[in-house]
């Protein structure tokens, strides 16, 4: 009976001990720090991983994380230098570096939160209003957010807290601003297309008069030679017909009947008003083209034979105009 009491209490007091030994031990996590306070009394800080010990009952332990924690803020507007007025949207990366400093200043990471970002807030609107609109949204947005991180991170010191890094995710200027300016815009380049298209016009107009130009100079050089060979085209042609003329008269006297015949005599309906006897229809009667039989008449004196052959030259040249008048018909 002793026996079985006995172990009863040595259980009971092992319980007691394991539980104990328990409360005193606690784990420290890589991505944790920890602060030992005893009845709300910092005590101790602990940056290493690994098991530690505590007294139980009395001490209590709290956790602060130690990564890199995010600052979101809030869009605000910021004027600078040049009097320009900017939304801004920035965001911090800051670590805990002194967990008691920063349990007994602002206890959670709310409360940083919320302290820094006023802090933030104060610094951009410190260093951006030094600067013109250029220099923050193009030349000098680099140096400015050092400075920016600088200052706060300075701040920020005195809530056991390192600031890591400062951006600015956008800048852009206010809806009213930004109306205006694309307004300013969309003229500025309705003005450089008015101004391209006028210059457009304008060398279109060049080539076009170049183009005329030439296109005169060419068909005014074409025109002088197609008349110059056509000049000695006809030059050419006369003199075949006066080599022709020459060799043979009387062949080429009866060429040119034949042709004034085939010309002027058709089968649509031709009329001449001629004399039987003129000098145009000499080869109907004699083919060797001497003309029609005298028999009847009495020999005719010098004159009257020079009158005749005038009389017989004029009716050819009538014949032949009257037969090119058909032909023309």
């Amino acid at each position: 009976m002793r026996n079985n009491i006995t172990g009863g209490v040595v259980a009971v007091v092992a319980v007691v001990v394991l539980f104990v030994a328990y409360l005193s031990l606690f784990t420290v996590y890589q991505t944790r720090q920890a602060l030992v306070v005893r009845l709300g009394d910092p005590i101790r800080t602990i940056t290493d991983p690994g098991l530690h010990a505590k007294v139980p009952f009395i001490d209590t332990v709290i956790y602060v994380d130690n990564r890199i924690l995010d600052l979101e803020n809030s869009s605000q507007e910021v004027i600078c230098s040049d009097q320009k007025r900017l939304v801004v949207d920035a965001f911090a990366r800051y670590r805990i570096r002194d967990p008691l400093l920063f349990y007994q200043t602002v206890s959670t990471i709310e409360g940083a939160n919320s302290r820094l970002s006023t802090l933030l807030n104060a610094a951009l609107r410190r260093v951006l209003g030094e600067a013109t609109l250029t220099h923050v949204v193009r030349d000098d947005r680099a140096a400015l957010m050092l400075r920016v991180k600088e200052q706060l991170n300075r701040e920020a010191q005195a809530f056991g807290i390192e600031v890591v890094d400062v951006r600015i995710r956008r800048a852009d200027l206010p809806e009213q601003n930004s109306q205006a300016v694309y307004q300013r815009m969309q003229t500025e380049r309705q003005r450089e297309a008015a101004e391209f298209r006028a210059q457009g016009s304008q060398k279109s107009q060049e080539i076009r008069a170049r183009a005329d130009r030439d296109v005169t100079v060419l068909v005014a050089e074409a025109t002088s030679r197609a008349e110059q060979t056509r000049g000695e085209g006809d030059a050419e042609r006369n003199r075949i017909f006066a080599e022709a003329y020459g060799k043979d008269p009387g062949f080429f006297a009866f060429y040119r009947s034949m042709q004034a015949y085939e010309t002027g005599l058709r089968a649509n309906d031709t009329r001449l008003v001629l004399r039987p006897d003129s000098d145009f229809f000499k080869y109907f009667g004699d083919p060797s083209g001497k003309g029609l039989p005298t028999t009847s008449q009495s020999p005719a004196s010098p004159q009257e034979g020079q009158n005749a052959g005038q009389n017989a030259a004029g009716e050819k040249k009538a014949g032949e105009k009257a037969a090119e008048k058909a032909a023309e018909k």
